[in-house]
């Protein structure tokens, strides 16, 4: 690690690259609202969010819980229980497997004894 820290987006869902929304699908295939968070903006308004992040970016993903759950309601990619459709699963997968490879390589590098944080 190279003690840089990646840079942090606050972005509305719909705004985002597909890319990134197919990612976020991965990471979320149950849906989003159980996974939102709070936090003060720099207005001090507190926001809800959901985190994601990429091998370059860390995007707080600006929504309510309701909007997290019309996104999915209204997403073709999920069935009628919120959750992501295997075929759609799959080919998302396939599309960003080298992504998540590199991700699995670095985890594969942590030992039990490095500390992480």
């Amino acid at each position: 690690m190279t003690g840089t820290s990646k840079p942090k987006v606050i972005k509305d869902y719909e705004k985002l690259p597909v890319e990134i929304q197919e990612q976020i699908k991965l990471e979320y295939p149950y849906g989003f609202s159980d996974s939102l968070i709070t936090f003060s903006n720099k207005n001090g308004q507190i926001v809800s969010a959901l985190p994601f992040e990429t091998e370059d970016r860390y995007y707080m993903v600006r929504m309510t819980v309701g909007e997290a759950i019309k996104i999915v309601e209204d997403d073709e990619d999920f069935d009628s229980d919120g959750t992501l459709k295997d075929g759609i699963r799959e080919e998302y997968e396939n599309k960003y497997t080298d992504e998540m490879e590199d991700v699995d390589d670095v985890a594969d590098d942590i030992s039990d004894d490095d500390n992480v944080f």
